[in-house]
Parts: C-alpha cells; structure tokens; sequence
C-alpha cells in the first residue's frame, strides 16, 4: 500500500542537502523493524526493476592503474545489493568484477589508487558472503555453481597475475568463499582449489613473532588462561566501510599487537572473515608463541532456531567456529535473540558440557549482550543442573558514557563471580583529545581528504565510520554535545596529570569498575580508511588516540560556558595550571613539543597505538579522580546513569527492542 505525502514534505525532500537526507533516514530506521523493512523492500524493488546489467570489461577498466567513474558505479550498486539482503544477486557482480579484470588485461601498481579498489572490493566480497551465509540459502546446486564460479574467477586472476607479475589482491576473499563453499557444502572440504587434500586456503609462509618480557600489563583469569585486561577487537572486518587492507597488512599489524603484549582478540561468527584472518595467523606462529595467543569468539543467534536443540546440535555450532579459527576456542560466547524463547537455557547447558568433554575445541563459555535479569537467570539454571555456574564473563557496553551495568549488571556478576568485557569504551574514538573543542559532527559529512587536505579538516568536518555514527548515537542518548566537551575538559585535565591521554583516562575508569576483567579495544588491523584518511588523532574506525592535531596549535583550551569556572578548579586541585604541564621525563615518553601538542611517536602505527593503548598500565585513578569523573559522566547521583537505563533498557536491550 503506497500512502500520500503531502507537498511540503515532498519539497522539503527535494531541497535537503544528501547528508540530512541520509541523517533523517537513519533516524527513521532507528524507530523499528517495520521502517527497516520497507526501506530494504523499497531498495529490493528498485534494483529488481533495473535488472541485472553487467558492465563491460574495457569499461570497467579502461587503462593501466586508471580507477573509472563506471568501475566506482559498479562497485557501489554491488554494496546495495549485498546489503539489501540480495547478497545471493550480488554473487554474480562480485563474479563479473574478478572476470573482466582477466578480459580486460587490467594491471595496477602496489599502492595505486586501483589497488586500493581492489582491497575495498576484497573486503565488499567478505561481507557479501557473509551476508550469504546469514540468509541460510537452500543448499541447491546452482548455489554450488554460483559458489565454484565465483572461485574459478578468483583461481583464473591468480593465474593472469602471476603471468603478468602483478601482485594478486584477492587472498582474503578467495579465502572466505572457500569457507562459504565448504559450510554449504561439506564434502568440498576434502578437494581444495590446488586440489590438494584441505579446507582452509593458507597463504604460504611461517610468521616469526616474540612475546614481550616483563610487561605492565594487568592480566585476569579467564577460565584456565590468564589474559590481558585489554583485548583487540575484530568487528571492523565487518565492513570495507571501516577501511581494507591485504592479508599481509592484517598479519603484520596482528604481530605487531602481540609483540606488544596484546595477545587475546575478540571477533564473532558474523564480523566478516575475522575467525579465518586471525585463525591463519595464530597458525602461522612458532608454537611456543601461538600457545599463549588466545581466540575469544561469538556464537550469534539472530533468530529462532527451526531445528531440536540437542547436544549434537549445539556440538555442530561450537566445531564450525573451533574450524574456522584452525585451532581452539579458549573463550567462546553466547549471544541470544529473544529472551522469551528459553531455548537458550538449554544452549548454555550443552555448551558448558561441551568446554568440559571438548576442551581441544573450546575452554570457556560466556555471554554476550545479556542483561542483568536474564544472566541471574542462566546462572541460576546452570547452578542448579550441574551444581555450578559455568559460564565466565558477560560482553556488555560499557563506558563514561553509557554507564548501565553499573545499575543492575554489576551486583549480578558480583553474586555470581563472573567478569564483565566491556566494549565501545572508547566511544569510537571521541573520548580524545581529537575532539576537544570541536563542535558536533555531521552524521554523513561528504568531506574526504580527495577534497580538502587532511591537515586542515577538523574531527567535525571528516566523514565517520559506521563506529563513529554508533557512538555519536550514545552520546546523543548521554547528553548534550555541550556537556560532552565540558566531560572531555575535565577528563583532558586529569590525563595531563597523569601523563596519559585522554582515552587511558577512559579505559582506566572502567578497569577500576567492579566485576570488569578485560576492554575490548577495535583494530582495523593497519588498513586503510575507507575516505582516504582517518579522523584526527583517531584512526579509522575508533582507534586509540595517538596524535592530537586540534591540540597541536594551541597550548590551552577553553570552553565558554559558567563550568570553566570549575574546570579551573579541578586543574588548580591538581597541582596544575590551565596551560597544563609535564614533568621533563613525561615530556621525553610522550614526545611532547613545548606547546603540549600530542606527537606521533616514530614507530609503526599499529604498534604505536598498542604502545599509547598500554599506558593505561601502570598507574590508578585516585579517589578524587574518580569523584570528579562520576560527577561529570554519571551525574548527581547517577541521574544520567538512570536515564539511559530508562531510555535504552538494560545492557543489550538495544539489540532486542527494535519495535
């Protein structure tokens, strides 16, 4: 049924700017599934009408190393089809693509704008997949035709560039298809496309990796293992959206975070190819070291399950993810729809019993996204089955500004002695110094670095991840912008205190929560942005903060509001003018100039920001910090704490109220 828009809305749509037309959108999306579903139908229709046009290879690439308007038009009208729920269309572009570069003898030079095309398409072709893999396609012949077609395509370019000596950029997405063909289709799994007996495509080579020895680094133990109480965090595999990069750039990066010290990573079934990329690295490893380097995955369930849930069932689920990853689970969690199906109570039982008869295959059990009430009640029923509670931890959101478990969430893990992995507590990169003073973002700016250099375009004015957009959501929901930068000032005062930066402040703050053992804190695992260039001082996607640019031509920073008054205060209780200083040795380990600015240390950016992220070791929050801060991000006895609780609901709430 088609119903009536009166003429003012249609001339106001007609007028808006195309980022408050999407910004509108997507408050519109946000008011639940029924929006969501005709938007996507609305899409759907559209691309059913216009039917399936292929372009033409000369076309698509008309010239050496040259990226064409038709080749961006093609690339984009495949992300909407994948994204519509027509992943099953989107094969047959995705296959077109791989193809006309062989047809139209295409070549590219590493690092050219072509190649990085290339690395975006690589990563389009994950997430089509992915969202292939989610759509349970009936298991037909012509999906396994679609699926080999798709791998010929990739083995014939392997093929051309090899005799071409171009470097092969589709490693990582050949690789996921693969995956794809073998968990339709298990028998494919003995015959692999060299023809060799295995069901994982490795690139070839051995990684060499040390651990670092007497780190700072806090541990907490987890099951059997001990592991660090920070996380690297794989949900920006999810999209190209975050950036791309090659299997080489991830495994790099991937060393680089354990040689830091950083060596348990959080991923999920659905976050890409994110179980294959760090599954093949751990494999790679000496084994001494692949030993102590530790898997912490998901097992997501979306929707109801339309099979019996039987201990074969749930033994299926935990294998398919201890396959993907080449090697143990040593924390597997456990994320459920709808809590009115109570199906999941059983699920956790098997699983618990599962960590103990398989432990080759997964350690530990945990949950991810429960609230309060239901994890009492699955420590309940798992006390009261096996005489224990079974399960570990609980992944929730937690930070300054989305305090909620410290509501309800908290006295349940205390009651039942579980630990809480807290993600999002970064707030996608805007607890930093980078967005101090500035004014609030446009949700779908259309600035990128192409159009304006990177050096003069503030955090406001850069386009944001799907990361930012998220976590501007939260703020939104904590407060207003103003009282952001008012929480940023103060938290900008006691970092300089402790020689830190603003996100160890952060980070520090939620470590000293009760019941918290670990932050998850994402990598986009030294790819690139997917707008040419990240925020300031943030990489792509919410990365930690290891430059300050709007820091860099202003030693003091002001907020013209009646609080500066008390800002003032703060930094004077600290011992410190509102100029901020630093004792001369913080001066030589931050690299700070004498204007206070934030200075990229010269070392490798992945391991530059492992380097910042570790300073939250080390050192506490006093109690007067931690009296300032709460005043600021959970207000006047918690008031801001109870109102996102009665906005958003419970931890993970959000998840399930789309209606």
């Amino acid at each position: 049924m088609v119903g009536h828009v009166n003429m003012m809305d249609d001339v106001l749509i007609s007028n808006l700017p195309p980022e408050v037309l999407r910004s509108s959108l997507r408050t519109l999306l946000s008011r639940g599934s029924a929006n969501q579903q005709l938007f996507v139908q609305h899409v759907q229709s559209q691309h059913i009408e216009s039917g399936l046009r292929f372009t033409e290879p000369l076309i698509l690439f008309p010239d050496a190393d040259i990226v064409s308007e038709a080749c961006v038009d093609y690339i984009s009208k495949t992300r909407c089809l994948f994204s519509a729920n027509m992943a099953w269309n989107s094969i047959a572009y995705l296959s077109h693509f791989v193809k006309a570069i062989v047809i139209a003898r295409a070549s590219w030079s590493p690092s050219s704008p072509l190649s990085q095309v290339f690395d975006h398409f690589s990563g389009d072709v994950v997430q089509a997949t992915q969202a292939l893999k989610e759509s349970h396609p009936q298991r037909s012949i012509v999906l396994r035709v679609v699926l080999k077609d798709l791998l010929t395509a990739f083995a014939d370019c392997l093929k051309y560039c090899s005799t071409m000596k171009l470097i092969y950029p589709f490693h990582r997405p050949q690789r996921q298809v693969h995956d794809a063909l073998i968990t339709f289709f298990p028998a494919e799994a003995k015959i692999s496309l060299s023809g060799s007996s295995n069901n994982r495509i490795i690139a070839p080579g051995t990684l060499y990796a040390s651990l670092p020895e007497g780190t700072s680094i806090e541990t907490v133990q987890l099951g059997q293992y001990d592991m660090p109480r920070l996380f690297n965090g794989l949900w920006q595999l999810s999209s190209p959206a975050w950036g791309a990069g090659t299997t080489d750039e991830h495994e790099k990066a991937l060393v680089q975070l354990v040689e830091s010290g950083l060596v348990a990573t959080d991923m999920a079934d659905h976050y890409g190819d994110a179980e294959l990329v760090y599954g093949d690295f751990r494999n790679k490893l000496p084994k001494d070291v692949s030993d102590k380097v530790f898997a912490i995955t998901k097992w997501c369930v979306f929707k109801a399950i339309e099979k019996p849930i039987t201990a074969d069932f749930v033994l299926e689920q935990v294998k398919e993810r201890s396959r993907r990853l080449g090697g143990r689970v040593e924390l597997l969690q456990f994320h459920w729809y709808d809590f009115n199906d109570k199906n999941y109570l059983d699920i956790l039982l098997h699983l618990v019993n599962i960590a103990k008869t398989h432990p080759q295959l997964v350690s530990a059990i945990g949950l991810c996204n429960f609230d309060a009430k239901h994890t009492d009640e699955a420590c309940e029923f798992l006390k009261e089955k096996t005489g224990s509670v079974g399960i570990v931890s609980n992944q929730v959101q937690f930070s300054l500004l989305d305090s909620r478990p410290l509501k309800n969430m908290i006295p349940i893990c205390q009651k039942h002695n579980i630990k809480l992995l807290t993600y999002g507590s970064f707030c996608g990169g805007f607890l930093s110094e980078a967005w101090l003073t500035q004014p609030p973002p446009e949700l779908y700016s259309s600035a990128t670095s192409t159009s304006t250099s990177s050096a003069s375009m503030s955090s406001a004015t850069k386009r944001l991840t799907p990361s930012q957009r998220k976590y501007l959501d939260v703020i939104r929901s904590w407060g207003p912008w103003y009282d952001f930068q008012v929480l940023l000032g103060l938290l900008f005062s006691i970092a300089a205190k402790h020689g830190v930066a603003i996100h160890n402040v952060a980070t520090r703050w939620v470590l000293q929560q009760p019941s918290v053992a670990s932050v998850i804190i994402g990598t986009s695992l030294g790819t690139s942005s997917s707008n040419g260039s990240p925020p300031p001082g943030t990489p792509p996607g919410g990365h930690s903060v290891v430059s300050s640019p709007v820091l860099a031509h202003r030693s003091t920073f002001s907020i013209s509001s009646p609080s500066i008054k008390h800002r003032n205060s703060v930094t004077a209780n600290h011992g410190h003018r509102s100029s901020t200083s630093f004792s001369s040795n913080k001066r030589a380990s931050w690299g700070l100039s004498k204007r206070n600015s934030f200075m990229i240390p010269p070392v490798p950016p992945v391991k530059a920001r492992a380097t910042e992220n570790l300073r939250v070791f080390g050192w506490e929050l006093d109690e007067e910090d931690m009296r300032i801060i709460n005043a600021a991000a959970l207000g006047k006895d918690g008031e801001k704490t109870d109102m996102l609780f009665a906005k958003l609901g419970d931890c993970g709430d959000e998840y399930r109220n789309a209606d």
